[in-house]
């Protein structure tokens, strides 16, 4: 009988987490009506993320993606690092 209240408490969570996004997708589908949904690319970042896409905008394309384009933010080249120690 252990082994069922064991299983009911490792599954609870992730049951409640389930029901509180579906309700609360639903309050939203009330609210603002039908969303769009994708992969959104940020720049600065370099990364990733699935989020709500605008009417007017588009979604990301993994298949566009040119790595080559990516500048890491901190990797800074020497003579920026020696401006920045000057002031």
């Amino acid at each position: 009988m252990a082994l069922h209240w064991i299983a009911l408490m490792i599954i609870l969570p992730f049951a409640g987490a389930f029901i509180y996004a579906g309700i609360h997708e639903y309050l939203r589908y009330n609210s603002q009506g039908k969303a769009s949904y994708g992969l959104v690319y940020n720049e600065e970042t370099g990364t990733t993320h699935v989020t709500g896409i605008a009417e007017d905008e588009e979604a990301y394309d993994p298949e566009d993606f040119d790595p080559n384009d990516y500048t890491n933010p901190e990797a800074r080249t020497g003579s920026e690092d020696a401006d920045r120690d000057k002031s």
